[in-house]
């Protein structure tokens, strides 16, 4: 079709190729891959007034359902079978937090179009039948911040890496938020005490620095006269 639009534009026909040039635009911005802007034709990818939406914002969506699903839950419990004051106050600080962001992800989702769960996950499901079945006390105490502590250091690598990388300006606003209420609920959990670090994942493995920035870093040799 391109070569025949061409053929017509060389024959006198200035206004045919304008077309041509409208629908090689419109070819190259369907095929553009996600290291740029995304288009309709990215799978998994739609267009939104606020800008594309991709699956990992929806599954960002997804997952602080998910958190609220248990944490909310979780910290209403927390203020009847904890031992310790403290325990008792981070479990309330959870259970309201995520009112709040539970009430703020679903009307998000819904002008997104995006489908959220009515569950838990089953990891989710499991640590909340693991809490109901310990005694309470200072059993219960060790284990809610055990759980809940190793739950959000998961959670907050998804929250992050969506604010850093997303397109859609609902969702970088949104990301901000629930980096911001993880981080929160991550300082009250060691706030307890109980946290016990050496079970925690250990952070990456830093990448070797590029042989650029190697070499900047390496001293320089002066030669004296």
């Amino acid at each position: 079709m391109f070569r025949s639009l061409f053929r017509r534009f060389k024959n006198g026909e200035p206004l045919l190729f304008g077309v041509f040039i409208a629908v090689a635009a419109v070819a190259v911005v369907l095929i553009t891959p996600p290291g740029g802007s995304p288009s309709l034709a990215t799978e998994g990818w739609t267009q939104t007034p606020q800008g594309p939406l991709g699956p990992a914002d929806r599954d960002l969506l997804i997952k602080v359902r998910q958190a609220g699903l248990w944490e909310i839950p979780s910290g209403q419990q927390a203020q009847q079978r904890a031992a310790s004051k403290r325990v008792k106050e981070v479990g309330m600080h959870l259970m309201t937090d995520h009112l709040k962001l539970d009430e703020e992800v679903r009307a998000l989702a819904a002008k997104l179009n995006v489908t959220l769960p009515s569950q838990a996950s089953p990891d989710q499901q499991k640590w909340m039948a693991q809490l109901a079945a310990v005694p309470a006390g200072a059993e219960y105490d060790l284990l809610f911040a055990d759980l809940l502590r190793k739950a959000h250091g998961k959670v907050f690598t998804v929250v992050a890496a969506v604010r850093a990388g997303t397109r859609n300006d609902l969702v970088r606003t949104f990301a901000q938020r629930a980096v911001e209420v993880v981080m929160k609920h991550m300082t009250l959990l060691e706030s307890t005490g109980l946290v016990d670090y050496s079970a925690l994942p250990e952070p990456p493995v830093p990448s070797p620095p590029p042989p650029v920035a190697a070499a900047l870093d390496t001293p320089v040799r002066r030669e004296h006269a």
